[in-house]
């Protein structure tokens, strides 16, 4: 499944998440990945390769949702326990990098444990879900619900990936779904469904960190004004600061060249 990058295992007492660590420097970066159909640790050299530009200054950990889901698990959940792994780890005063349901995790997580927290990256990433993504998310859980790992892969995709790059990776995102399985599906319904009525936008003043905030003003997941939202709410705070991508779709986070080092000037 993996190369070189070690999958770890932390047991808490009411359950266990898998993360993977890189990187050797003093300074510590937890990302926060986007809901996907299968697991972001198959995937965990290439996203240690992606940020390897990290690695000196920083010693990076990526965490997957508990592995227990319970049949309704919301983000506030999500964030609990995802305070309780890093805890456990002997962690505090991170950095955190939340992409999309990441940055949700990212942002509840801010708001009830500032003192883990010392900075914030959120990317492509909302404080309020509106009845037009519950819609979208809708029809997610629907093909996943009915096992068409094909068509929810290509309906996903395309969601968040700018027309051109979709066509390209089409084959793959087919050739991809072939090794979801039903546990993958249902874990995504689960993790999908709980996004819905989230909502953080008036307790972001409670964040204490300085926030960057990285959208995309052709987001089609989460709608291009999302963003925008949560730097208004901080509009007041002279630590929140707000850029704006256009031509990279939601996956601005993958795609953008510039991207990581965007997040390091901000961070270091």
């Amino acid at each position: 499944m993996n190369g070189k990058t070690e999958i770890k295992t932390i047991e808490t007492e009411h359950f266990t998440m898998d993360y993977f660590r890189f990187g050797s420097g003093e300074k510590t970066l937890v990302i926060l990945p986007g809901l996907s159909v299968d697991s972001v640790m198959k995937y965990a050299d290439a996203i240690a390769s992606a940020y390897g530009l990290f690695a000196e200054d920083y010693t990076v950990y990526v965490f997957d949702r508990r592995k227990e889901l319970p049949a309704s698990y919301s983000v506030y959940d999500m964030a609990q326990d995802t305070a309780a792994a890093i805890r456990a780890l002997g962690l505090n005063r991170v950095c955190v990098f939340g992409a999309s349901q990441g940055g949700m995790i990212a942002m509840e997580m801010a708001v009830g444990h500032p003192e883990l927290v010392s900075k914030l990256v959120l990317g492509s990433s909302a404080a309020r879900i509106e009845p037009e993504q519950e819609q979208l998310f809708s029809d997610w859980i629907r093909l996943a619900k009915n096992g068409d790992a094909e068509r929810l892969y290509l309906t996903f995709g395309e969601a968040i990936y700018p027309q051109n790059v979709f066509e390209q990776a089409r084959e793959m995102l087919a050739e991809s779904a072939k090794g979801v399985t039903g546990e993958d599906l249902s874990r995504f319904v689960i993790l999908a469904e709980g996004m819905k009525g989230f909502d953080v936008l008036d307790r972001l003043q409670d964040i204490a960190c300085p926030v960057l905030v990285i959208g995309s003003l052709d987001d089609q997941v989460l709608g291009t004004d999302a963003s925008e939202k949560i730097a208004e709410a901080l509009k007041d705070r002279q630590d929140c600061k707000l850029y704006l991508y256009n031509g990279y779709g939601h996956a601005a986070y993958d795609l953008a060249p510039d991207y990581k080092e965007r997040m390091l000037r901000f961070l270091s």
